[in-house]
């Protein structure tokens, strides 16, 4: 069996102000042949299982690209024009080919392209042609329409919000193929649409016990082969956006639209019960405050590299200055200049700094600030369930006892090296702000006396129906309160 696998993975978000070039992807390019096998890199799990397994001697392999971007606005037309380009060609010069596996986001937006997943499934449908057997995984934060179910054989999905079973699914995906291409599976997909944009953290008790639900399905069921829950990327602006469920069965279409009618029934019965409350700041800081222990970790979702923000709001810091508030520590913001200052500055170095509030109205203001070089990192990473992600250069800088890190590339939180490669022991700290919506609990989660999520006044509104959208397609909850699912697919 010979398999051939890539990856093209972005996130993108219609409503913030920072275009994914082609420069940034190549940023994150790996070659054909040069993705790492002893530990998973962020946004590459695809082809760090296919590369484990055929070294095992489960199939040959041939690699093409990995193209990955950290998430943010939409992609540049000559940017996935090049990309697509460039894995199609590597495609065509390893055909024949048993199968296809491909690790894709599942929420880019391309300029010009509003299915540009969909478009990219479709041309390599048109390479290999019906026969060759394409197996693609997802983000759950993705869209899942009949475009991208007729071009592909199977989609799987991740199913843990924060993401820790990214190679786990991969590895589905290659089973799935794998029994196509041998005849025991006949892969028949079924798709219901909940009507709905909701938030699904499946660290919470409504979400745990669906996704266990789902889990113990796919053990007990043996008509069943996969189940995926569509969270969807609530800042894709478009039509096929929504929460959906996705069922594969060997061959039973009647079963699998039966079960996923009834999944997704059980998801609309959960509106308004999975997404966490927030707390205004000064609200937040004092539920830190009074906590008779910390650490207390305190989410910031509003300005969240993770969903596309610039991470560089400094409202939150701001009132934690005004208000004197100690042995606090606050992160990542993204300001790429002030590291460059800070790290030429040098350890111990006391300099007056000038950080955050750089690229939008919603960025607050930019802060000037006595600080003092405490923590210098290059190269940083972070734990992103076991995958590394990248953080750049990192440095910790103490104003007071409170100590903020900064980062050369744009991240979210994910796990506590993100301070502790920096000197900074987050377990020694009243509270800790971090800029996340939910990932950050794989790291900080079991640590945590306490977990608080505030409005940090960045450009991500968690408020869903005040979003201006332009292309989704009506009715939808909240915006539509008697919105009602359907099968789709």
């Amino acid at each position: 069996m010979k398999l051939f696998c890539a990856a093209l993975f972005t996130e993108s978000n219609c409503f913030v102000n920072l275009p994914t070039s082609l420069e940034t992807f190549r940023r994150g390019h790996i070659p054909p042949g040069a993705c790492p096998t002893d530990a998973p890199s962020s946004g590459a799990e695809m082809m760090f299982a296919a590369k484990r397994r055929a070294a095992a001697g489960e199939f040959n392999l041939v690699e093409g690209s990995c193209f990955r971007a950290a998430p943010a606005g939409q992609t540049s037309a000559e940017a996935y024009s090049v990309m697509r380009d460039q894995i199609c060609h590597e495609l065509r010069s390893a055909l024949p080919v048993d199968g296809v596996i491909l690790g894709m986001h599942g929420g880019m937006m391309v300029y010009g392209t509003p299915d540009a997943e969909g478009d990219f499934l479709d041309h390599v449908r048109g390479i290999v042609g019906p026969d060759v057997v394409i197996g693609v995984e997802f983000d759950l934060h993705s869209i899942v329409n009949a475009r991208r179910l007729k071009s592909a054989d199977v989609i799987v999905l991740y199913k843990e919000y924060p993401h820790t079973d990214m190679v786990e699914q991969a590895d589905k995906v290659i089973d799935l193929v794998s029994d196509t291409i041998g005849g025991r599976l006949v892969p028949v997909a079924s798709l219901y649409d909940c009507r709905q944009i909701d938030t699904y953290p499946t660290s919470g008790t409504e979400m745990r016990r669906f996704v266990e639900h789902m889990i113990a399905i796919e053990k007990s069921d043996s008509k069943v082969v996969s189940i995926s829950m569509v969270h969807g990327f609530v800042y894709n602006d478009t039509q096929d956006l929504s929460t959906r469920i996705l069922v594969y069965t060997n061959g039973d279409k009647t079963h699998g639209d039966t079960l996923a009618r009834e999944l997704g029934e059980m998801v609309i019965s959960m509106r308004g019960r999975t997404a966490s409350p927030l707390l205004s700041i000064d609200a937040a800081i004092d539920s830190a405050l009074a906590a008779p222990q910390g650490p207390v970790v305190i989410a910031d979702p509003t300005d969240n590299a993770g969903g596309g923000a610039p991470s560089d709001n400094t409202d939150i810091l701001k009132r934690l200055i005004e208000r004197d508030v100690r042995n606090v520590a606050f992160g990542p913001l993204w300001d790429p200049i002030a590291v460059r200052i800070a790290i030429d500055s040098g350890l111990g170095a006391e300099i007056d700094l000038r950080i955050g509030g750089k690229v939008a109205r919603t960025s607050g203001e930019a802060l000037d600030c006595r600080v003092v070089v405490t923590g210098i990192q290059h190269n940083g990473w972070q734990l992103f369930g076991s995958s590394h992600a990248s953080s750049g250069e990192s440095v910790a800088l103490s104003i007071g006892s409170l100590h903020v890190v900064l980062t050369s590339e744009r991240t979210q939180a994910f796990s506590p090296e993100l301070f502790s490669q920096v000197g900074v022991d987050v377990r020694k700290r009243k509270a800790v702000f971090l800029k996340s919506v939910n990932h950050f609990m794989s790291g900080f989660g079991a640590l945590a006396k306490q977990v608080l999520y505030v409005d940090g006044n960045g450009p991500l509104k968690r408020d869903y129906s005040k979003l201006t959208y332009r292309n989704v397609r009506r009715p939808y909850w909240p915006a539509d309160e008697k919105s009602s699912g359907e099968i789709v697919f």
